[in-house]
């Protein structure tokens, strides 16, 4: 018994599949792209002004306090238990919605959904746990699939419930219950991995590879966003200086692990590319998140769903599908990102802002929901560019350092944006006004990324006029 339950947890497919299950129904809630309309309607008799200036921010708070701390938490505990918790939550989140009310109970089922957003990095991370590094590439394609088939699955079928068969919203909602509680089934089946990326290595005294050891060696196939010190004649190598000073850092393993992670952030954003790229990163996925957060409140306020129908969730479907599909053209789109990056990163925020004005400036809900499309297709194109561009310099162990630091210091942005122009206890605003800020926001963006790429390309033509002249001189 003790050899097949090994010989199970050494297979990739079966870790792969059950992961793979547990993010499909983890994501697969019906009742998501309808929130608002149920929380507004005769089920919880919540007002609009409620939602969006005592309940909703909850989430962002939440999501901030939680996040560094579920992290670390996160490797230490080896992700499977962080898992385990993470389906809790989604239970404990749905049952409050079904059976709960008031606007205290609402804000509880905000903090808990916080929870659940601050432990998904366990489900991208436990992967690589336990597969070789061979199958990176293969098995995280497998997992951010199933997530976006359930998101969109869920979407529509949410869709087909309520316009065909007039389903309630909380049926709905029991729903996505069930399906939580089959996410959190699933996790049980999980092997338990005997490493992590920063507490549990394979060698934790080796400083992690920075971007400028990652580089594969010729003839190699593995992914350079992947490479690992761990090479087999390491362990007969006296210490390097590097190795010795580190050693002579507190005894601590905990604090040992937080010096190195604090020396290799510096490192990582010692390399300008990946400054600019971060730093658009943390801007802009602030911005899509408060979007994100607010969308339904503002389809709500231009077409009331206690008198109009509803299409959330077919909008939701459809978005998440032009996602998928430019996520999809990055990898096909032949582009030089060190000369263009930059001035990519400027015209499709601006498109963005387009969007967000589009959305303030008309009455037409169908029109709304075309600016929320395309808002969402231009920041999943740039978002899916960043991420690679980002992971193809660094090795693994540093890629989810900066991952989780990038989103760190959006919820930051976010937590600030919510406080001021979200919050009663901050200015308040009513939902459309909202995203006149927005769109003044992406505009912000779009103008520093245009200055930088203008000041890159006349650098460029500069440098390149000096080169030919010296030329033509000599």
């Amino acid at each position: 018994m003790d050899s097949w339950k090994e010989a199970i947890s050494r297979n990739w497919i079966y870790p792969t599949v059950i992961i793979c299950a547990n993010g499909f129904f983890a994501t697969m809630r019906p009742s998501e792209s309808f929130l608002t309309p149920y929380l507004t309607g005769p089920d919880k008799n919540l007002t609009i002004e409620e939602v969006t200036n005592q309940i909703l921010p909850v989430w962002t708070y939440s999501y901030l306090a939680l996040l560094f701390p579920v992290f670390l938490l996160t490797d230490y505990l080896r992700y499977k238990p962080v898992l385990l918790l993470q389906g809790i939550s989604l239970i404990v989140t749905w049952l409050l919605l079904l059976f709960a009310h008031g606007v205290l109970a609402m804000q509880v089922v905000e903090f808990f959904y916080g929870m659940v957003t601050a432990t998904e990095v366990a489900y991208y991370a436990y992967i690589y746990s336990v597969v070789s590094t061979d199958r990176y590439q293969r098995v995280t394609s497998y997992c951010r699939s199933s997530t976006l088939v359930a998101a969109t699955v869920a979407a529509v079928l949410g869709q087909l419930l309520v316009s065909l068969a007039d389903v309630s919203y909380f049926y709905l909602n029991a729903i996505s219950l069930a399906s939580v509680a089959l996410a959190f089934l699933c996790a049980f089946f999980l092997p338990m991995p005997q490493k992590s990326m920063f507490f549990h290595r394979k060698d934790a005294s080796q400083s992690l590879p920075g971007p400028d050891k990652v580089a594969a060696p010729a003839g190699s196939d593995r992914p350079s966003s992947c490479q690992e010190d761990t090479s087999s004649d390491s362990a007969g190598r006296s210490p390097t200086p590097q190795q010795q000073v580190g050693n002579a850092k507190p005894r601590n393993h905990m604090l040992r692990v937080l010096v190195q992670l604090s020396k290799d952030l510096r490192d990582c954003y010692s390399s300008r590319k990946l400054l600019y790229w971060s730093l658009w990163w943390a801007l802009a996925t602030a911005g899509f998140y408060q979007v994100l957060n607010y969308i339904q409140v503002l389809w709500d306020f231009q077409a009331p769903s206690h008198s109009s129908a509803v299409y959330n969730g077919a909008v939701e479907a459809l978005a998440t599908f032009l996602g998928s599909v430019t996520s999809m053209a990055v990898g096909y789109v032949k582009v030089n990102w060190d000369l263009s990056g930059e001035l990519a990163l400027g015209i499709f925020s601006a498109m963005d802002a387009g969007s967000l004005f589009l959305m303030y400036f008309t009455g037409n809900i169908w029109a709304c929901y075309a600016g929320y499309l395309a808002f969402k297709a231009c920041y999943m194109l740039l978002i899916t560019t960043a991420t690679f561009q980002i992971a193809v310099n660094l090795s693994m162990e540093r890629y989810a350092l900066m991952f989780g630091f990038n989103n760190f210091v959006a919820l930051v942005i976010q937590t600030i944006l919510t406080v001021i122009v979200v919050d009663s206890r901050g200015l308040g605003l009513d939902i459309s006004t909202q995203f006149l800020i927005y769109g003044s926001y992406f505009a912000v963006i779009a103008g520093i990324f245009l200055i930088r790429s203008t000041y890159t390309i006349i650098s460029i033509k500069r440098s390149n006029t000096s080169a030919a002249g010296e030329s033509t001189g000599h």
